[in-house]
């Protein structure tokens, strides 16, 4: 059982982290204005806005900003938090399954 708990704790931090990734990477590429005809972008794009649960969201995240960058400002600051969210979402949860 112990191994088991063990296994478990390490998905669930990995899971949390590459969550955290995905944020972070997408945070990045709004920041840096990635082309989003490509496929790759597109996909990193759709995964991190699926991965923000809504909550962290950049079109009605936490915060909103307005006027000229908002879009990146949104993006970093929103998905930014999200990625630390899992992280500390991951690290607690690893801690309480791990044996």
């Amino acid at each position: 059982m112990t191994k088991f708990r063990s296994g478990l704790a390490q998905l669930i931090w990995l899971v949390a982290a590459l969550c955290a990734l995905i944020l972070a990477v997408g945070a990045l590429l709004v920041a840096l204005d990635a082309n989003r005809s490509n496929e790759l972008v597109h996909f990193l794009l759709r995964a991190a806005d699926t991965v923000d649960l809504g909550v962290f969201s950049r079109s009605d995240g936490v915060k909103q900003f307005r006027g000229e960058g908002a879009d990146v400002k949104n993006a970093l600051f929103n998905w930014g938090l999200g990625a630390v969210a899992w992280l500390v979402a991951g690290r607690v949860l690893d801690r309480i399954v791990k044996p």
